[in-house]
């Protein structure tokens, strides 16, 4: 069994980038980008920001930890590039088939992330509105801070520094089990 590395944060953190710098860093590994699966969704797609989304959410972030759990079951250290909160991270463990995950919350300055944001060219998402609540809702939640690197290194700087973490388990968090399902 490999490892699954969830690397989350609001839109504008870092993640992509340093998640790929990270997948790069083990023998045997796989990246696999969250936000790519909403791409799959040719009709019907709602933007994944509003509130009538939640469903198509669940489903198609719950297909991207089937994805990583599979990869992870297969021998590959998984680093999971997307948008998992802290009270979302139990489900997606659960939908991974994993009993416990490493999780790390990149939370830079919130002007640094509206400004990545902002300045995108070629990505689908540049709505500050959404990004700043996105934040928001990052930065209030609880979340033991362990999990959270609230700094802007550069992406190599990070990527070394959750290598790290990694391996020495600070961020490894158990997943709990569905209701009802002992363990």
């Amino acid at each position: 069994m490999g490892q699954l590395i969830v690397v989350t944060g609001p839109p504008g953190a870092g993640k992509s980038t340093v998640s790929r710098v990270l997948s790069g860093m083990f023998e045997h590994s796989a990246r696999v980008a969250g936000d790519d699966f909403f791409g799959f969704i040719d009709r019907g797609y709602l933007a994944p920001w509003i509130r009538e989304a939640h469903q198509q959410n669940e489903t198609v972030v719950s297909a991207a930890a089937a994805a990583a759990g599979r990869l992870a079951a297969g021998g590959y250290t998984v680093v999971y590039d997307g948008v998992i909160g802290p009270w979302f991270v139990d489900v997606f463990g659960q939908t991974a088939g994993v009993t416990r995950l490493h999780y790390a919350l990149l939370l830079p300055p919130e002007q640094l992330c509206l400004h990545r944001v902002q300045s995108r060219v070629g990505h689908g998402f540049t709505d500050l509105d959404a990004a700043r609540h996105m934040y928001a809702e990052f930065a209030n939640a609880e979340i033991d801070r362990r999990h959270v690197i609230a700094n802007s290194d550069e992406a190599n700087t990070l990527a070394i520094h959750l290598q790290q973490l990694v391996r020495d388990g600070s961020i490894m968090r158990p997943v709990a089990p569905p209701p009802g399902c002992p363990r």
